[in-house]
């Protein structure tokens, strides 16, 4: 509840800014880890978090423009002053998919295999960054007179004095409890995309019900639903049918939806004695090598770049 933390001469620590930078830099080391659990290439993360955190900023910021159209076209300068700190999420996911999709376009790797990796980093992210909305006491609830009750005396954002709902740390609470469900789903999932698909379906349904208990409804509403509630009936949606076209898809043979034991990316082509498909380990020489021709689309398996397979 106390958003400046740290001043040292002209240098502030927000604790907003904080947890953000905490929850980016857990959501990489996480993927980073396990990339490599998941035979996927961990070389590409770095890369691929500038990519989605440029494309979520910008996302975000749009989205934000959006919802505060009028406020912008009466008064322009609004936007300057709101720089630093209109942002919305469900933009910033969006954006960030857009740009986790154009990155693995452009490093020829399979999309859905890194769609998979990244989104339980986004939850934990996300739960570190709604504590840092808890201290900058943005996101607030409605009123109430329960117990749980949280009154902020110095915000900038909540109503100072006033008893609120505390919906940022239930929604990091959820946010983190996320995180360990789509983990759980990844070790047992049945094609590729799943796992985001899951985290489409779960956020949306979640976001949704905590609107109802948000009390900053200056965001923007359609009809009777809030921008974000809007949003998250077409997010459902959308991950109920990843879910299952993946699943279908898989089911078919196409290689860029199969996925090979515990969650890990699927090798085309590799076979053990047996003659059953199977994944070598992370440090086991290209398994195309000595296998028979086949018509292996590029950026299937583990994610090596065009230019890795070049090299080898």
């Amino acid at each position: 509840m106390k958003n400046d933390l740290l001043t040292i001469g002209p240098v502030t620590i927000h604790g907003y800014g904080l947890m953000i930078g905490i929850g980016v830099i857990a959501a990489y080391l996480t993927a980073e880890y396990r990339a490599k659990k998941l035979k996927l290439d961990p070389d590409q993360v770095f890369s691929l978090v500038i990519w989605c955190l440029i494309f979520g900023g910008l996302g975000s910021k749009l989205l934000f423009c959006l919802t505060t159209l009028d406020q912008i076209l009466a008064d322009p300068s609004f936007l300057l002053h709101s720089l630093a700190n209109g942002w919305v999420v469900y933009g910033g996911l969006i954006g960030g998919v857009l740009g986790g999709f154009l990155f693995c376009r452009h490093k020829k790797i399979n999309f859905l295999s890194y769609f998979d990796l990244a989104l339980p980093s986004v939850a934990l992210a996300q739960g570190f960054g709604r504590i840092g909305c808890f201290l900058a006491g943005c996101c607030y609830g409605l009123p109430t007179d329960s117990p749980i009750g949280i009154t902020f005396t110095d915000s900038a954002y909540a109503p100072n004095g006033v008893s609120l709902i505390p919906t940022q740390l239930i929604s990091s609470g959820l946010d983190f409890l996320h995180f360990f469900v789509l983990l759980f789903i990844a070790k047992r999932k049945k094609a590729e995309g799943q796992v985001g698909g899951f985290y489409l379906i779960f956020y949306s349904v979640g976001r949704f019900i905590l609107e109802y208990f948000r009390g900053d409804m200056a965001r923007g509403s359609v009809g009777e639903l809030s921008t974000s509630q809007f949003i998250a009936v077409f997010t459902l949606l959308a991950g109920i049918v990843i879910v299952l076209g993946s699943r279908y898809m898989a089911s078919r043979g196409v290689n860029a939806f199969l996925t090979g034991p515990d969650g890990t990316a699927f090798w085309p082509n590799a076979a053990d004695d047996t003659g059953e498909e199977s994944v070598p380990d992370g440090n086991a020489p290209d398994a195309r090598e000595g296998a028979p021709d086949a018509d292996v689309p590029e950026g299937v398996g583990y994610g090596d770049s065009a230019e890795k397979e070049e090299e080898k």
